[in-house]
């Protein structure tokens, strides 16, 4: 048993050390183009497709349904929603970019209170405030100067909330110029902004919240298409060849994407709309 334990943990050993130098090995060419020190195709394959952008899978998903069903309509339609995707991805981006500014706007709001009450002049405030929170965005160069050098703050600030999402920023010029002119404090004056601009927000996420229904709901119905064509499939019906290789499939086709389109942007624009009062 001794021997046997010997054995093993002498085996591990070597296979451990066997494993770290091939690791070492790996890092120390893998740069240098050594053959074999790199990932394997297909895991190449597969970082590439992770890497694609969100519009492209419609691409690569026509591509499937041209190969599957013997058509080049699918890749067409694939290729056409390309920017179409494209344009709802930025979309989202931007409404993030929005969210976050807006965020940080109120943490500037809140910042700043924090750094007049603790004795600081508005102007040192507003730059120790802005370097911590960022809440100022391209603009903040500007502002910074403007509070450093003795220069128009309010409007700075006012160029500085035309930015999506930095709106708040117009209340802070508002605050600063009623505190600088008419010696008011400006303490008090961050802090309503600050709660009124947190109940905006909550308000905005409470709203999308009650809307996400009802955005899913024309999600899944716009999904509904593709679930019969897979219950064809399973069936037996082979429903590719007959959307893609007959008249009538074309025809119907082409009258249910239009629908499909039609009913899709309708709902999306009543619920953007609700969002937007």
């Amino acid at each position: 048993m001794g021997a046997g334990l010997a054995c093993a943990g002498a085996a591990a050993w070597l296979m451990g050390g066997r494993d770290v130098g091939i690791r070492r090995a790996r890092l120390l060419f893998a740069e240098g183009g050594v053959a074999g020190g790199g990932p394997p195709p297909w895991e190449r394959a597969l970082a590439g497709l992770r890497r694609l952008r969100a519009e492209w899978w419609s691409v690569v998903a026509g591509l499937v349904i041209a190969v599957l069903g013997a058509s080049v309509l699918p890749l067409a339609a694939g290729a056409v929603g390309v920017p179409l995707l494209r344009r709802v991805r930025l979309a989202a981006e931007a409404r993030r970019a929005r969210e976050r500014r807006g965020e940080a706007v109120i943490g500037l709001c809140g910042a700043l209170a924090g750094e007049v009450r603790a004795g600081r002049q508005p102007g040192e405030a507003l730059l120790h405030a802005a370097g911590d929170s960022g809440g100022l965005g391209d603009a903040q160069a500007a502002v910074l100067a403007a509070a450093r050098f003795g220069g128009d703050v309010p409007g700075a600030l006012a160029d500085a909330a035309g930015q999506p999402g930095a709106e708040g920023l117009l209340g802070l010029g508002a605050c600063w110029r009623v505190a600088v002119d008419r010696g008011a404090g400006l303490a008090a004056g961050l802090d309503r902004l600050e709660a009124a601009l947190r109940a905006e927000r909550d308000q905005r996420a409470e709203l999308r919240a009650q809307l996400a229904g009802a955005r899913s709901t024309a999600v899944m119905l716009a999904a509904l298409p593709v679930l019969g064509l897979l219950l064809g499939t399973a069936l037996g019906a082979d429903p590719l060849h007959v959307v893609l290789h007959t008249g009538a499939g074309l025809a119907c086709l082409l009258a249910g994407a239009v629908l499909e389109g039609a009913g899709l942007w309708w709902a999306l624009r009543i619920v953007r709309g609700a969002e937007a009062a």
